[in-house]
């Protein structure tokens, strides 16, 4: 698992190429994780896909876009 620093920069780095797709985009990647049973590449995508949401919800000096 990546550490929590990685995770952030994968979700700032996943929304600043998708925009406002980036939930798609993770959604996308945990579903090929699972068709590939690939048990730690999903929680790595779920992880991301969770910062992702918390960035998409902040509006202030937290965001890191």
């Amino acid at each position: 698992m990546l550490s929590d620093w990685e995770l952030w920069a994968c979700a700032n780095q996943v929304l600043k190429t998708h925009g406002e797709n980036a939930p798609l985009h993770g959604a996308e990647q945990i579903g090929a994780l699972a068709l590939a049973q690939d048990e730690a590449g999903i929680a790595t995508w779920k992880a991301i896909a969770k910062r992702v949401a918390e960035l998409m919800d902040t509006d202030g000096p937290m965001r890191l876009q």
